[in-house]
């Protein structure tokens, strides 16, 4: 994998980079479609492809290794055989999926230890053993398994989960270092910030991340419980110690302000299952605010969902439409809320592009920002 920087904007830390890798280029900043099971719920890959334009998508070490399980996905050589996508493919570590399960799992100095969600068995999440499973999935970018710390933790239980996170980020670089791709492309490792809310546990981890020269770094642990603002100081302690040459990703976020401010703050990859959780509850995002397609307000308004999309979704079909197609529980609403707003969210990233290309992102996104925010 390689990154190349295009463009840095003057009056904020915003850039536009390109991902070079084995599936296909990504043009930065993006956003990346949460396809947990190796499947973006009720989409399609020729709509991802097409109507989406999605440049890369998300797969999770966790629900893969539980089902189908490595045997199938190593048989059918890899996520991209098995699911037909021949573009990049992220993958979490899992971390965050057993972070959420905190009932029903244990960490040692060895690993995280946990019960399925599907039928109770236990299992171990080991440093190396995720490595090894995002070698069987074959992922373009695979990540390394740490503690999400709540985001109300106190400072010692930060320091505590940190320290542990560290330990299990050197054993993780090193199998990485010590193993090799099993399908012929190349496969990139990226380690991941964590620290909570407090900044000097996270300049502790930036620098410890920084120093290993991976080849790209992610910030996580952020959108977990702490107000929007510390949210947004903890990136930018995060991003003046973390490598410009190298894509930042920053996990888990968000709305579609808090894309753009992670955008500002030098942020290049995000991803967040908002799109399509919120789509499918009739919530649609749009360049002028966001839009509850069961409000009676629609009812009769026989305009596209959104006139000058890119995406021939939302030039098809009416307001009114959509909101009949959700009144009535038809499964169809829920496929066109999600298009429409995974359509929106790359068309977002896109627009922040092509201004911080242009050199006024900063006026752009000011005013941008404010419209996002608004109820229609």
């Amino acid at each position: 994998m390689d990154f190349k920087l295009i463009s840095q904007a003057e009056d904020t830390n915003a850039r536009a980079g390109v991902i070079h890798t084995d599936h296909g280029d990504i043009l930065t900043p993006i956003f990346m479609p949460v396809g947990t099971v190796g499947a973006v719920k009720g989409v399609h890959f020729r709509e991802l492809r097409e109507d989406v334009r999605a440049q890369i998508i998300l797969g999770n070490t966790y629900h893969l290794y539980l089902r189908p399980g490595m045997d199938i996905i190593g048989r059918a050589g890899g996520l991209h055989k098995f699911n037909g996508w021949d573009r990049p493919i992220l993958t979490d570590s899992g971390g965050f999926q057993v972070f959420s399960l905190s009932a029903n799992r244990k960490l040692t100095e060895e690993g995280a230890w946990f019960r399925s969600h599907i039928d109770g068995s236990k299992h171990l999440f080991t440093p190396e053993k995720v490595v090894d499973i995002q070698r069987t999935i074959g992922s373009d970018i695979m990540m390394a398994l740490d503690e999400c710390a709540p985001g109300n933790s106190d400072y010692t239980y930060a320091r505590r989960s940190l320290d542990l996170t560290k330990r299990w980020l050197a054993r993780g670089w090193k199998h990485f270092n010590e193993t090799q791709p099993l399908y012929g492309h190349s496969q990139a490792f990226f380690p991941i910030v964590q620290g909570c809310t407090y900044p000097d546990l996270r300049r502790d981890s930036a620098k410890f991340v920084a120093d290993l020269g991976a080849e790209g770094n992610a910030i996580g642990g952020l959108a977990v419980g702490e107000p929007t603002e510390v949210m947004y100081d903890m990136i930018e302690v995060c991003n003046e110690i973390l490598p410009e040459d190298r894509p930042r990703y920053l996990m888990g976020v968000g709305t579609p302000a808090n894309i753009l401010e992670a955008i500002d703050r030098g942020v290049d990859m995000m991803d967040c299952v908002m799109p399509t959780r919120n789509g499918r509850n009739g919530m649609l995002f749009t360049p002028e605010g966001t839009m509850n397609m069961r409000n009676l307000k629609w009812a009769d308004d026989f305009s596209p969902i959104w006139p000058d999309s890119p995406c021939e979704v939302d030039r098809v079909y009416s307001r009114a439409y959509l909101r009949h197609l959700f009144i009535a529980q038809e499964l169809l609403a829920m496929q066109i809320a999600s298009i429409h707003n995974l359509a929106f969210y790359l068309w977002l990233v896109g627009e922040a592009r092509k201004h911080i290309i242009a050199g006024d992102f900063a006026v752009w996104k000011r005013e941008m920002v404010e419209k996002l925010q608004r109820r229609l």
